[in-house]
């Protein structure tokens, strides 16, 4: 077992060396178990949200022990330089890892818990939430920060963003951390950027706008591009699940 933990809880390492260690059964289950499953932990007054990676299949195995950085350690880390350029995440607490001579087993990313008010799954389905559109601006500016921040956050994506509504001041913080890029944004990598989260061409005219104002550019050219991205996206997005169901009924 290998592990990193934040400084902040180091006097606690036995207690999250058992919350790992018994995983399986401890802790209260908490949102989606499909993909990765995630377990919320009480370390005194605090919740913690820890995630257990799924087994990597056999090349991934190989390439996560000796030549890639693993899902967990890579949260941890970019959790880490998101707080130092004051762009909102929870609280990274430790990254476990499961390893043997030749192969990678299991990860897992521990953060603080955070009560939030919505996602932005939300503003996806529910046109009725207050101050819908003042909402989805301030969200637009906030990606804006991250760009000028020269964070690519590769999976910005609807269940990824957390929102706290705090009397109107909204504020955001960004989940399943694993895929970010860091670097200058070009204009088309900026635009891109929103490809993944929306369907809805009524959002997209409201955050093109707002980000055309952000970047002095003309809305027109912004929204074009930005819907244009948005379904090429859903396009190879449905394509690779009708290849999925094709192969799945093969299989059978």
């Amino acid at each position: 077992m290998r592990k990193v933990i934040n400084s902040i809880y180091i006097k606690y390492t036995k207690t999250l060396d058992d919350f790992i260690l018994n995983f399986d059964s401890k802790g209260q289950d908490y949102g989606d178990q499909d993909r990765n499953s995630l377990k919320l932990f009480t370390l005194n007054d605090t919740v913690l949200n820890a995630k257990s990676f799924k087994v990597p299949n056999l090349i991934n195995k190989i390439a996560y022990r000796f030549f890639r950085k693993s899902k967990a350690q890579r949260s941890f880390e970019y959790a880490n330089k998101l707080q130092e350029l004051n762009i909102g995440t929870p609280q990274p607490v430790a990254f476990y890892e499961f390893k043997n001579v030749f192969t990678f087993g299991k990860s897992y990313y521990l953060s603080q818990h955070l009560d939030y008010d919505i996602t932005y799954r939300e503003l996806t389905t529910d046109f009725t939430i207050p101050n819908y559109e003042a909402i989805l601006r301030a969200f637009t500016r906030f990606t804006f920060t991250l760009h000028e921040n020269q964070v690519n956050f590769l999976d910005h994506s609807p269940g990824n963003t957390l929102i706290e509504y705090n009397n109107g001041d909204y504020k955001f913080y960004l989940v399943d951390l694993n895929r970010m890029n860091f670097g200058e944004l070009s204009f088309n990598e900026r635009i891109k950027n929103f490809a993944k989260l929306t369907i809805h061409k009524s959002m997209v005219e409201i955050m093109s706008h707002e980000y055309a104002k952000c970047i002095n550019a003309d809305k027109t050219e912004v929204f074009n591009l930005m819907w244009t991205y948005t379904n090429e996206f859903q396009e190879k997005f449905h394509r690779k699940r009708r290849l999925k169901k094709t192969l799945k009924f093969w299989k059978k």
